[in-house]
């Protein structure tokens, strides 16, 4: 059994890896989705990642897709005591913003379609500067003493809002973020590592890194000269022509040869190595994605592996 990762100050227990539920209802259907959600847990994974705009990019979708199709599998399953879910609010077309009355009703619209009366982990998506953060945290904390949410995180934010915002809570003995949900990866380094990171590592935050495989180029299947059929493609092509981009899948090739590991799991397994990060997020659209993801939990680099990523990727 793998041993569980406390979720910052919190007492959430979770895997380590996070299933990213924005492929659910979008390239997953129903049936798909139900068979990843099955291997994931039966693999000893317990960490469901979604938000209420999952899939509202796509034609004929209004957002929510995703998190009715985790609240019918909860309901399938009859195992929600047993899952740790996640959902974000800010981002939906129809409940953009912090406010706090969009805070409350979104909420709401997502305990509907999770089927569920509260929440484990509630993130806000996307920062929302026009709102302060004293009006941002005294809504979510409302939804804490309601029992509606266990604990709150931040995604897309700046270290100054954080800090602020964790000043806030603690002046005024409110809900405290406990995670923070980055866009962080072997060759997206930049938007996390620095003052962001310090923030998190200062008040103890847990992160849990989305595009941990950079919209799938850490898979290591997008190569020169080879053409991959996906909805991603054209953003994982990007990393291709890129010194970095080379750099990194090179050092990856090695080790996952070395170790006789998938090329993702090396890639994750680095990430979640990194000061901070309690679970990398990765999504998998079919049941034979799944097992390089959840391996992970049981592959452990060495110091020397871990530089020469670090070095590759710098």
């Amino acid at each position: 059994m793998t041993s569980l990762r406390k979720l910052g100050p919190s007492d959430l227990q979770v895997f380590p890896l996070a299933l990213g539920g924005n492929v659910f209802g979008w390239t997953a259907d129903e049936a798909q989705s139900f068979a990843v959600l099955d291997a994931y847990v039966a693999a000893g994974g317990n960490f469901i990642d979604t938000a209420d705009a999952y899939s509202a990019w796509v034609p004929g979708n209004e957002g929510g897709e995703s998190e009715t199709v985790i609240g019918k599998w909860l309901a399938a399953r009859s195992n929600r005591s047993d899952i740790v879910v996640a959902t974000k609010v800010g981002a939906h077309p129809s409940y953009k913003g912090l406010s706090a009355a969009n805070i409350k009703a979104a909420a709401e619209e997502s305990l509907r379609r999770l089927g569920t009366d509260h929440i484990d982990l509630y993130y806000t998506h996307f920062d929302d500067e026009t709102v302060s953060v004293e009006e941002i945290i005294t809504a979510l904390d409302q939804l804490v003493k309601e029992g509606k949410v266990r604990e709150i995180g931040a995604s897309n934010i700046s270290p100054e809002r954080l800090q602020a915002s964790l000043d806030f809570s603690e002046r005024e003995g409110l809900a405290r973020y406990v995670a923070l949900q980055p866009h962080y990866n072997l060759v997206s380094r930049d938007t996390y590592e620095g003052e962001l990171q310090d923030t998190a590592a200062r008040a103890g935050l847990a992160a849990v890194p989305y595009f941990a495989l950079a919209s799938g180029f850490l898979t290591g299947k997008y190569r020169p000269g080879a053409s991959v059929e996906s909805a991603r493609a054209e953003k994982a092509g990007q990393y291709l022509e890129s010194e970095r981009g080379q750099k990194v899948l090179a050092a990856l090739d090695k080790v996952a040869q070395e170790r006789d590991a998938e090329i993702a799991t090396v890639a994750l397994a680095w990430l979640a190595s990194r000061p901070t990060v309690a679970a990398p997020i990765a999504s998998a659209r079919t049941v034979e994605q799944l097992p390089a993801l959840v391996a992970v939990a049981d592959l452990s680099l060495t110091e020397r592996e871990l530089a020469d990523l670090t070095e590759a990727s710098a």
